[in-house]
């Protein structure tokens, strides 16, 4: 990740480093906040009496997104953490719309691999979100104490099953069908923050490459050592499709299931910017999915931050708009569209102060916000962090920032938005409020 893409943490230090070292684990495509509690249930709220069994997973799992109805998502399990608001983004398929900048990316992405490596790979962008956990950490290496498996992180449906977090949650499964080179595009899900940049569904892009002797042996390289050059070649390539002769570089990098892994930034507009996460795949997960003796290559990412940059779009919410003043812009090949904004209407912004508990996290306190005002909650700002000398009590104060991208909110909605979340926030965060 380069030191620009911290950027938007302004003074928040701490916390814009708990992003960096989360996002060393994951492919790359959104920021992380690693704190480790579950939201919740919000009082009077009665889930339908339904648990997931391993059959009904396995349902799910080959299911397509659209028909997957809210039991199968929002369950009675006390692990479940999955709202409204996220249920109603499955199924919505932004990367399968090909007007959309998501569709627009990721014809491009496609288009680049179908002209240099024609009939090669396969293309997989209907695989149902609802995976299980050891699809989505254990079969692609993540640690058993890694801060990504926690509630306060991933979507839950229940302790075996989530809403995947990366498209690398499928990339055993595929390999264990022979597929040899193949690329995943779906959305994923992510608990986190709320700003310009950060967004609880996004999309990414997994590509993967596997290698037998026969690739290798004449190039007088080690295996590893081919795919790794091989891997490169082919990003540089992807990274000149998409941006144009542009200075490149590549940074090491650390992912649980790549050795070595790289990040490949871009100098353009002025900045070096992270493009994406790569690596030479781990051997045993080649080994037990696909057999001995066969290298790969494996990248990963994210279709909206590569929108942003090339279409100046900027705000994440806008992918998810209906607004034809937006979507009305682009237009299915068309790669060369800038963002022309429409009439930004006034924020309003409302503080809501609290003395915290252990149980307390920004997360939790994001997804409140989230479930009540939905995207007309732009951003929540910690403004102020004080701890009492005496009690050793901790007080925050939060920002939050509604504005609509399509009209002006009147006060009284606002008011009642507001107040909604400082109530819903005292019962089910386990705050103070002041």
């Amino acid at each position: 990740m380069s030191l620009t893409a911290l950027s938007h943490c302004g003074p928040r230090c701490s916390l814009a480093v708990r992003h960096l070292v989360q996002q060393r684990s994951l492919w790359a495509g959104t920021f992380r906040s690693a704190q480790l509690t579950a939201l919740p249930k919000a009082p009077g709220f009665v889930r339908p009496p339904r648990q997931l069994s391993s059959s009904t997973v396995a349902q799910c799992a080959a299911a397509a997104p659209s028909v997957l109805s809210r039991a199968d998502v929002i369950t009675d399990h006390p692990f479940n953490n999955i709202t409204d608001t996220i249920f109603q983004k499955i199924g919505v398929n932004l990367h399968q719309q090909p007007g959309h900048p998501i569709g627009i990316i990721k014809g491009a992405i496609h288009d680049y691999f179908d002209s240099h490596h024609p009939t090669t790979f396969t293309k997989f962008d209907d695989l149902a979100p609802i995976v299980a956990a050891t699809a989505n950490f254990d079969e692609v290496l993540v640690p058993a104490d890694h801060v990504s498996r926690s509630p306060n992180d991933t979507y839950y449906v229940a302790p075996e099953t989530v809403l995947r977090c990366h498209t690398s949650a499928h990339q055993a499964e595929i390999l264990r069908q022979g597929e040899r080179a193949f690329l995943v595009t779906g959305d994923v899900y992510r608990r986190d923050s709320i700003d310009a940049t950060h967004y609880p569904v996004f999309h990414q892009m997994e590509g993967v490459r596997v290698f037998g002797p026969q690739d290798w042996q004449a190039s007088g390289m080690e295996g590893a050592q081919y795919a790794e050059v091989e891997l490169k070649r082919t990003l540089e390539g992807l990274a000149q499709h998409l941006f144009g002769e542009v200075e490149m570089r590549w940074i090491d990098a650390y992912f649980p299931f790549t050795e070595p892994s790289f990040e490949l930034e871009i100098f353009f507009k002025g900045q070096w910017l992270e493009v994406l996460g790569c690596g030479v795949m781990q051997q045993q997960i080649l080994d037990k999915n696909l057999g001995p003796g066969q290298k790969a290559w494996a990248f990963g990412l994210g279709l909206e931050r590569l929108a942003m940059v090339l279409f100046d779009i900027p705000d994440i919410r806008l992918f998810w708009t209906s607004d034809q003043r937006f979507l009305g812009q682009f237009k299915a090949g068309n790669m060369t569209t800038k963002f022309k904004s429409y009439s930004k209407y006034p924020p309003c912004y409302k503080d809501v102060a609290f003395w915290i508990s252990d149980a307390f996290t920004e997360n939790n306190l994001c997804e409140v916000v989230r479930d009540i005002a939905g995207d007309l909650a732009e951003e929540v700002k910690l403004i102020d962090d004080f701890t009492h000398p005496k009690t050793g009590r901790t007080s925050h104060c939060y920002r939050i920032a509604y504005r609509s991208m399509e009209r002006s909110l009147t006060d009284d909605e606002v008011n009642a938005l507001q107040e909604e979340v400082r109530s819903t926030v005292a019962t089910k965060l386990n705050v103070e409020l002041r």
